[in-house]
């Protein structure tokens, strides 16, 4: 399959431990799909809101069609989330029981649809944090004594 990651939210492998993804799709308008094609999104501070029935996107950016006339689309608004009911049952239960959050993780294109990757995650605390950090440094030690 062909898949062009169009946004990337680079913080949440770092912020979250994501521990279980699932894949959503997008209600969008005309100018919005026109505008992620570009490239023209931003998923930093972006959450998923739930209410049990229906999933939302909020605090994306998709930035205004250049080319389009007078009818674009508002940049922030909240955007509807295309998941099955389990799915959305499933989320629902893990905010409200376990108290996770859903973030989004990636968006591309799939079959010329645009797709989310969203991950239902735990916080981190900061000793994860710098873990994570001292890992990523020893792995970029190695492959620079790899190359030279």
């Amino acid at each position: 399959m062909d898949v062009k990651v169009i946004s990337t939210n680079r913080k949440a492998k770092f912020e979250y431990q994501i521990l279980q993804v699932f894949e959503a799709g997008l209600v969008l308008k005309g100018t919005e799909i026109k505008s992620i094609r570009e490239g023209q999104v931003s998923l930093q501070e972006s959450y998923i809101r739930t209410d049990g029935k229906q999933a939302w996107l909020v605090g994306a950016h998709i930035a205004p069609y250049e080319h389009a006339s007078a009818y674009q689309h508002e940049p922030d608004r909240e955007r509807k989330l295309l998941l099955n009911k389990s799915e959305i049952s499933e989320l629902w239960d893990a905010v409200r029981i376990k108290g996770m959050t859903i973030i989004p993780i990636r968006m591309y294109l799939k079959q010329g649809k645009a797709k989310l990757e969203i991950g239902l995650a735990k916080g981190k605390k900061l000793y994860d944090k710098r873990e994570s950090i001292k890992k990523r440094d020893v792995e970029r030690e190695e492959n620079r004594r790899g190359r030279g």
